[in-house]
């Protein structure tokens, strides 16, 4: 495998098997805080083992350098997973893009933003991609008080000064932006309901996250062989025999860096955080 690899003995049999399909998953927190459950549920409907290639990070932007406490990550369209993505081997491609409004209380623009998305969208596409993208929870995010609005931010965002107002219209324009995108660029988005996220407005609620990304994954097509699977069979979640450490990181301003892919699960699935 390019870019890396998991060490192991042939003779011991400790390689991984060969993946069937590649997952790409783009995103800030609620990546993060689901990220075994979004990949497995992604097998559930693709197939595995898969290689699968991650950009998240809680705070993660899409364009920029974010630090959150100690830890910086570059942004998503600066990390290493183009180039790996590049140079690696043909597979039918799955990919998941979340979490597109954590870069509006950072305030950059919404033009800004869409750009950052498309340009990710067309590297997926010239890899012959299926790509699903969840767009900003707007009545989730209009409904949150004044306050709580404030105290949230506060505690999120700590150095933002946009309002309420200003964040809902720069929300709305980077909702709408993705809703054009999504047409000219052909890829599935998925509108989120209010009823998914907790108080913050943002994160989705621990109890609802397997059946909103089972919905999401679901505007995905099946991959050949697989059959549709039923609504009430739940997938077999999988320990991690690895985890996953970031291929780049910065913590407390000192670099850090990991070979990838650095994560493994049981079934043999490779993960590659970036």
């Amino acid at each position: 495998m390019k870019n890396g690899s998991m060490s192991g003995d042939p003779g011991n049999g400790n390689l991984p098997p060969e993946p069937m399909n590649r997952i790409v998953t783009l995103g800030a927190s609620n990546l993060t805080l689901s990220l075994r459950t979004i990949i497995q549920l992604l097998q559930h409907r693709c197939g595995q083992p898969s290689e699968v290639l991650v950009a998240a990070g809680h705070g993660r932007s899409y364009g920029q350098f974010s630090q959150v406490l100690i830890r910086g990550l570059p942004g998503i369209t600066a990390s290493g997973l183009w180039s790996h993505l590049e140079s690696a081997n043909i597979l039918p491609t799955y990919a998941f893009l979340t979490d597109i409004g954590n870069d509006i209380p950072y305030g950059y623009m919404p033009e800004q933003i869409l750009e950052w998305v498309a340009w990710c969208v067309e590297q997926l596409q010239k890899q012959d991609a299926h790509i699903v993208i969840t767009n900003i929870p707007m009545t989730s995010i209009e409904s949150l008080s004044t306050r709580r609005f404030t105290i949230i931010r506060s505690l999120l965002f700590p150095f933002s000064q946009l309002s309420k107002p200003e964040l809902i219209n720069r929300a709305k324009e980077v909702h709408g932006g993705l809703i054009d995108m999504a047409s000219s660029k052909n890829f599935k988005l998925y509108e989120q309901e209010s009823a998914w996220f907790g108080p913050d407005g943002i994160h989705v609620l621990y109890w609802k996250r397997k059946e909103l990304y089972r919905r999401v994954f679901e505007q995905l097509p099946l991959s050949r062989g697989e059959r549709e699977p039923a609504a009430d069979t739940a997938p077999r979640f999988l320990a991690w025999k690895q985890r996953p450490q970031f291929a780049y990181k910065k913590v407390l301003g000192r670099e850090q860096r990991h070979q990838q892919p650095s994560g493994l699960l049981v079934d043999g699935t490779t993960v590659s955080m970036y």
